[in-house]
């Protein structure tokens, strides 16, 4: 499942070692130091620690401490479904809100031509759904884990 969870990682533009590191942080009982992430998965301790604070950067990740042990150990939430929040409001973040940004910058200038009108209606539409989904998104994370997922199972008994 780790070595998977890499694979379907790379497919959604995220690196394949941080993927992979998460879903063992994820399947994991107890937290886990850098050094047995590195062995367990045959990776170079300098990648690990680089993925780490790509996970910690999404909150993802967190340091943990363990009685009788100096090292920093990571855990990851539990949750999948306050997992799924956290990955939909970082995607949003880093993808949704800087697309948003332009097409309101965009559809704000004035067409010069015919060609400028139809575009910026091309745009205007796009703005339009844009900003749907991102409140779509905001309301998502704005549900407690349990809310969300009762609506998923909601949604799910009624698309058949």
């Amino acid at each position: 499942f780790v070595l998977h969870w890499g694979e379907m990682g790379s497919r959604w533009g995220i690196n394949r070692t941080v993927a992979q590191i998460q879903a063992l942080l994820y399947l994991s009982p107890q937290p886990l130091h850098a050094e047995e992430i590195s062995e367990t998965l045959s990776v170079a301790r300098s990648n690990v620690s680089t993925s780490l604070r790509e996970l910690q950067n999404w909150g993802l990740a967190k340091i943990v401490h363990v009685l009788g042990d100096r090292r920093d150990h990571f855990e990851t939430t539990k949750d999948v479904w306050q997992m799924f929040q956290v990955i939909l409001r970082e995607r949003k973040k880093r993808e949704v809100d800087p697309t948003l940004s332009l097409l309101r910058e965009a559809v704000a200038e004035k067409p010069a031509d015919d060609a400028a009108k139809y575009t910026q209606q091309k745009m205007t539409a796009l703005l339009d759904f844009f900003e749907t989904t991102s409140a779509c998104y905001d309301q998502l994370g704005e549900l407690s884990p349990g809310t969300l997922k009762q609506l998923a199972g909601l949604a799910r008994k009624l698309g058949g």
